[in-house]
């Protein structure tokens, strides 16, 4: 699908580069690389969050206040 987008001279030009580089004469497929990593990175970071969110009060209340003391006690030695 065409689509236009608005990109600075610099980055037109590092693209064009980047794709004479690899033999292509156009750069739409350095885009729809980078929007394919982002898209796949910014879904991943999302089911993190989820599992992260998911685990929240899964502790004890003890478990919870011992854990508290560990990191308090490593950020007290730390450097």
């Amino acid at each position: 699908m065409r689509t236009t987008i608005e990109i600075t001279d610099r980055q037109r030009a590092r693209l064009l580069e980047l794709a004479a580089e690899r033999g292509e004469k156009g750069f739409s497929r350095l885009v729809q690389e980078a929007l394919d990593q982002y898209l796949e990175g910014r879904l991943a970071r999302e089911e993190r969050v989820q599992e992260a969110v998911a685990v929240l009060g899964t502790l004890s209340p003890r478990a919870a206040e011992a854990l508290e003391a560990s990191v308090r006690d490593i950020r007290g030695r730390w450097r």
